[in-house]
């Protein structure tokens, strides 16, 4: 295996998830039918550039078809956080209705949302139908088409150059990542500005947090590769936050490498020295997250079998695809999980991928009072939990697995 930035051989494993399917691929009933696919899930390290990433098994557009059942919009703490990023950058970089926003990866409008509303021209590249379909709705005009330079160039031809640029949670889900990335550097104004939001390597492995590996992601990315990247690709690095989104995540701020004035931030190197500290170029950084992933599967497993031993049922919250990494290599089906509740009409009638758990609409929790209730997006409990309080009621309790095992 190449890696699909430097080109180096890659060959150190950081883990093996074994055979799994899509986790964003849920199953009508018609699904259920046929033979479902899985592919290998297994994820190595380039010991040159450092980026972490998948083997490659499927095309991306597979992955990200019309019927991509994730909208952003269905998450309150994640509206409240595009809102004060828009309210954030148009104070910074001053932008105003002579500007122009682009949002790579928009999905439901759920931030550019915040851009319209304050009168600034936003656009929005998104290629899944469904989602585009809803921020079209919302007034916001949309490019139904994969991001990268070919798609950058026809914009700029057009006349088309961004102030600001915006990818939220996408980097790591591109298999082109160069060609990705180039794009901004093509599309961005001589002083535009860039901004990658993505999960940080540095706490999905603090954290045990193994269930953003799936197949969706093809890259698991710290500071230091997205420098490389960016730096590779006409983009150099002049801020980064750190963040408390999807456990642990970076802001990095970018801009074009040859006419970018902006003075590098010290919170690049602080943040650029923790990795180094940590370890993050060292082979044995990566060495025991494989035993860490396996540690939450036995527990999570005889947690489970304990309750079901019990005569106790066991319901899940959030159809997300981390669940489905977990469900899947712990073996789990609705023998152990009666089914998965979850707010999104897209998702309810649909079957988890692989375990074929229902996923039924949230009334179902307050109909069937299970004894426990497992939140699948550990990341956003602090907005679940609050709003299945009522659980409490009738003496149910609230689980999640990762990074440790947690009833309560």
């Amino acid at each position: 295996m190449k890696c699909r930035h430097c080109g180096a051989a890659v060959s150190l494993p950081f883990i093996d998830l074994g055979y799994a399917p899509v986790s964003n691929a849920l199953l009508s009933e018609q699904d259920l039918q046929v033979a479902e696919t899985r592919y290998p899930l297994r994820v190595l390290v380039c010991t040159l550039c450092w980026l972490v990433q998948t083997e490659d098994f499927i095309p991306g557009v597979e992955l990200f078809a019309a019927n991509y059942p994730y909208f952003s919009s269905f998450s309150t703490t994640w509206l409240q956080h595009a809102e004060h990023y828009v309210a954030a950058v148009v104070e910074r970089f001053r932008l105003d209705e002579k500007s122009l926003v682009v949002e790579v990866a928009s999905n439901d409008g759920y931030l550019l949302q915040f851009v319209k509303s304050r009168g600034i021209p936003c656009l929005g590249i998104e290629p899944t139908a469904g989602t585009a379909r809803v921020a079209s709705a919302r007034g916001i005009e949309v490019v139904e088409e994969f991001f990268g330079t070919a798609l950058a160039r026809r914009l700029a031809d057009a006349g088309i150059s961004a102030d600001l640029m915006i990818a939220n949670n996408v980097l790591a889900h591109v298999p082109d990542i160069n060609d990705f990335v180039a794009g901004f550097a093509c599309l961005l104004k001589p002083q535009g500005v860039a901004t990658f939001e993505f999960p940080h390597l540095l706490q999905q492995v603090r954290y045990n947090q193994f269930d953003t590996v799936y197949h969706e992601h093809f890259s698991y990315l710290s500071l230091m590769s997205v420098r490389r990247i960016l730096a590779g690709n006409g983009l150099a690095v002049f801020d980064v936050e750190e963040l408390d989104t999807h456990g642990g995540s970076l802001r990095v701020y970018a801009q074009r490498s040859g006419t970018g004035e902006r003075k590098t931030e010290m919170r690049v190197d602080v943040v650029a020295s923790n990795e180094i500290e940590a370890g993050i170029a060292t082979e044995n950084f990566y060495a025991n997250f494989q035993a860490g992933a396996n540690r939450v599967r036995d527990d999570f497993l005889a947690f489970l079998r304990e309750a079901k031993s019990a005569g106790k049922t066991v319901a899940a919250y959030g159809a997300a695809a981390k669940g489905n990494t977990l469900i899947n290599y712990a073996g789990i089906g609705p023998e152990l999980i009666r089914f998965v509740a979850d707010r999104n009409p897209a998702k309810q009638g649909k079957y988890m991928p692989g375990s074929h758990i229902p996923i039924v609409d949230e009334r179902r929790l307050q109909r069937d009072r299970p004894d426990y209730v497992v939140v699948l997006p550990w990341n956003l409990k602090a907005e679940i939990i609050p709003q299945l309080s009522y659980v409490r009621a009738w003496g149910g309790k609230m689980v999640t697995a990762i990074p440790r095992l947690e009833v309560a």
